[in-house]
């Protein structure tokens, strides 16, 4: 089974118009994946390219536009390039030493600010010498450079010891999504309900992800429908370390699990394993202040067609309403796109991104928490709605003091 591309380490690739970022996309992976062309701006939006990268692992290379475009349309081309910084775990910049100028200083803030690590290609090597001054300000900075010609095909292997040497440490060493809560030789249950949502003949990938993670370590795991959660937990000599639900069957299984084994949901657990669990528990606390009329955005990182008793389209702004008690006025959002005037919520409600890579998600916390408006997930925000928002964090203890002294 390929990995997917939440497991890859994102590798964006900026530059001009022209500069040979596709080129250089091709000559890494070894394959014609982007469309060259002597034609500045070729590239109109992000190309995406999954590969192994030996000795690393998985990894997913990202071609963006020019930053350098102009026009309405480039503009647009532009704000998709600039999307892309937020979910990129290492970055390259393409330029020449023939071309270097402001446009190069503002990707390299980007990233500084947004400290990602990042490396300077100068391409077209065999058409430009090398410039001192510039070399200087970058060994200055401490960052970290090479030569290639994509034309010539030279410098290509440089260039991936060095993306090698630049990648995060430990990427590939993932945090734990729950084994950590059940440890060697202890028992999950997993409680996967088969519903108009389930996809047809196979899991949903977290959870799929979490029976991975208990294997890997050495943990057993059980998986029921809810109806059966009951007789399942029956049947043990010993209690299990965990319960674990789809959210939207938070409440009959609270009710089914005894009090005393931790009850959480997958919701929940990907809030920790992909974002920031404890900002998001302080987000959820704000739906106690939501009032009749106020906005509210959820956001889905993939663009599934809902259907039926849709979560995020229908139970939740139910659910919402009914603790309210008041209609709300709420906007969706899909995929990477997000509203530009995000200020004008009370709270944005965001699914488990399970689809996207960890610094994705924690950009769009970061950029919420800047523009002052609280976020949480699914999970965490059912639970709230519900009422069992306690129990749902009792596995966390750091989480559930947040709760328990803002609530005191």
């Amino acid at each position: 089974m390929k990995a997917p591309k939440s497991f890859r380490l994102h590798i964006g690739i900026f530059g001009k118009r022209n500069s040979g970022k596709s080129s250089i996309l091709n000559s890494i992976t070894n394959q014609d994946v982007s469309i060259v062309s002597d034609i500045a701006g070729t590239t109109t939006d992000p190309v995406e390219k999954p590969m192994e990268l030996l000795p690393l692992g998985p990894v997913l290379f990202i071609d963006t536009a020019g930053i350098d475009d102009f026009g309405i349309l480039g503009e647009k081309r532009v704000a998709k390039t600039m999307s892309v910084f937020d979910r990129t775990d290492l970055g390259i910049i393409v330029t020449s030493f023939g071309d270097w100028d402001d446009y190069e200083q503002q990707i390299i803030n980007e990233f500084t600010n947004r400290a990602i690590p990042f490396i300077v290609v100068f391409n077209k090597s065999d058409l430009y010498e090398e410039n001192e001054a510039i070399i200087s300000q970058l060994n200055s900075a401490k960052i970290s450079f090479t030569k290639t010609s994509a034309l010539k095909q030279t410098g290509i292997s440089d260039l991936r010891e060095l993306l090698l040497q630049s990648a995060p440490p430990g990427f590939i060493e993932r945090p734990a999504i729950l084994s950590d809560l059940v440890g060697p030789g202890e028992a999950a249950v997993l409680v996967v309900p088969i519903d108009k949502e389930a996809p047809k003949g196979r899991l949903i990938l977290p959870q799929v992800q979490s029976i991975r993670d208990l294997l890997d370590n050495d943990s057993y795991c059980l998986v029921v429908k809810e109806r059966e959660l009951r007789g399942a937990l029956s049947r043990f000599n010993k209690p299990p370390k965990l319960v674990v639900t789809d959210s939207q069957a938070f409440l009959k299984v609270a009710a089914d699990t005894p009090s005393e084994i931790p009850l959480t949901s997958f919701s929940i657990l990907f809030a920790r394993f992909q974002g920031d669990l404890t900002e998001m528990v302080r987000g959820a606390m704000a739906i106690d202040k939501l009032k009749t009329g106020d906005k509210v955005l959820i956001a889905e990182a993939c663009s599934h067609h809902p259907i039926g008793e849709d979560i995020g389209t229908v139970k939740i702004p139910r659910w919402l309403t009914q603790y309210v008690g008041g209609k709300l006025e709420i906007d969706h959002q899909r995929g990477h796109g997000f509203p530009v005037n995000i200020t004008e919520y009370k709270i944005i409600i965001h699914c488990g991104a399970c689809m996207w890579n960890r610094r994705e998600m924690l950009s769009r916390i970061m950029n919420a928490k800047q523009a002052g408006v609280p976020v949480t997930n699914y999970g965490l925000a059912i639970a709230y709605s519900l009422g069992i928002f306690e129990r749902a964090l009792q596995p966390f203890p750091a989480a559930l003091d947040i709760y328990l002294s803002k609530k005191a």
